[in-house]
């Protein structure tokens, strides 16, 4: 049965040009067989649906449209080392291919390989871009992407190409403002978030940054609350935010509303910077050692912090 579905589509890829040269009639049996491969798939035979892939592949072996098929196939059939083959394949032969590295991105992803599956995703959103040059969602994507890879000059770079195309969009101001501050340059990093906020006044993300960022630098704190305050009637139970008020409280001597604040925001979120605040309010409430325990456990979650690792070592030893 396969083998006549077979030989009727190639006799009638053959018979549109019956004047084919050899690399034409080889192309043509490699549609023939890329073709029944389809069929076999939409009918669920993928054991038969691989194997005509292969045939393609044999005859087409640069083909990213058959890798990308083949892979797909694979990945139906859980068969994951020989789907990143293909898919990498597809990849390899199509430069500007956005789908192969999307479904890799998704496979690393699922493996927790974070570096293979960011490398993924950062191919397939820079190769989308090229096909939609004004999609300004697209380039929001990979904004985000590179923040969270640290790379923050490429993230500036398309947040100015983003503004250039939408110049209105307090999202990408946010994004610049990140990215600003972690180039060190704090002032533009408040300057776009005033303009995100004035674009958006309750925008709660740009509403808890700027007023940490004014709690860290210990001005305008009054203006912080109303900020901090205001993002946490939007969002309650924001970690993040939650901290931003215990912090603020802290530096304002607030002890004991500091506590509450930072032993819920733990509660809620693991995050080291949390587990730094909270343990420079227990040191200041004189409990030491829960204060190390704090810090101990935000090194376990960022053991790169060098200043919290200082403030363990500067800690009174206990005498035998």
């Amino acid at each position: 049965m396969l083998r006549s579905l077979f030989l009727c589509v190639l006799a009638l890829l053959l018979f549109t040009n019956t004047r084919a040269s050899a690399w034409e009639k080889r192309f043509s049996c490699a549609l023939a067989h890329y073709i029944i491969a389809v069929m076999r798939e939409g009918l669920g035979d993928l054991d038969s649906a691989i194997k005509e892939y292969k045939n393609a592949l044999r005859l087409d072996y640069q083909s990213p449209r058959i890798h990308l098929s083949l892979g797909t196939a694979y990945l139906k059939k859980n068969n994951l080392s020989p789907a990143i083959t293909e898919l990498g394949l597809a990849g390899k032969f199509d430069p500007q291919a956005v789908e192969p590295h999307a479904i890799l991105a998704l496979i690393y992803s699922l493996q927790n390989k974070s570096q293979l599956a960011s490398k993924e995703y950062e191919d397939a959103l820079k190769n989308a871009t090229k096909f939609q040059p004004k999609n300004v969602q697209i380039y929001k994507e990979l904004v985000a992407l590179y923040l969270k890879e640290k790379k923050f000059m490429e993230a500036k770079n398309i947040c100015q190409l983003i503004l250039d195309l939408s110049p209105a969009d307090p999202e990408t101001y946010f994004y610049l403002a990140n990215s600003y501050d972690a180039l060190g340059d704090r002032n533009a990093a408040i300057t776009a978030l005033k303009k995100s906020l004035e674009l958006k006044p309750d925008y709660p993300e740009a509403l808890n940054y700027l007023g940490y960022i004014y709690v860290e630098e210990e001005r305008n704190l009054e203006q912080a609350e109303v900020m901090i305050k205001k993002a946490l009637e939007i969002d309650p139970d924001n970690a993040a935010y939650i901290d931003s008020l215990g912090w603020l409280y802290f530096k304002q001597g607030r002890y004991k509303e500091a506590l509450q604040e930072l032993e819920r925001a733990v509660s809620l979120w693991d995050d080291p910077v949390i587990y730094d605040h909270l343990g420079d309010v227990y040191f200041k409430a004189g409990e030491i050692e829960k204060a190390k325990l704090s810090w101990q456990k935000s090194l376990e979650l960022d053991p790169k912090q060098q200043k919290v690792k200082a403030k363990i070592d500067g800690l009174p030893r206990k005498s035998n």
